[in-house]
């Protein structure tokens, strides 16, 4: 069975996370074919990526890097240094 790190419990099954996505920065005064290739296209590349996931039972979100070709929870990323280019 594959475990997760949660912070709060400590190694938890799989089955009780939703993997969201990686972590990307929206367009957001983007034309409408930028938001399309935002929405529906992915890099999709093989490597290190950092990640959302939701754990159902804490109802918690997390930012995991995890390495896509071995499938290793490298580091928990603590939310306050997920930096997006927003404008102000």
């Amino acid at each position: 069975m594959k475990l997760i790190p949660c912070p709060d419990l400590g190694p938890r099954p799989r089955t009780e996370f939703d993997y969201v996505g990686e972590v990307r920065t929206p367009p957001l005064d983007a034309e409408a074919a930028a938001w399309g290739e935002y929405v529906f296209n992915r890099a999709g590349r093989p490597g290190v990526l950092r990640e959302w996931w939701y754990h159902r039972p804490t109802g918690r979100w997390f930012v995991f890097k995890r390495d896509t070709v071995t499938d290793e929870f490298l580091r928990l990323i603590p939310l306050k240094e997920i930096q997006y280019d927003l404008p102000s």
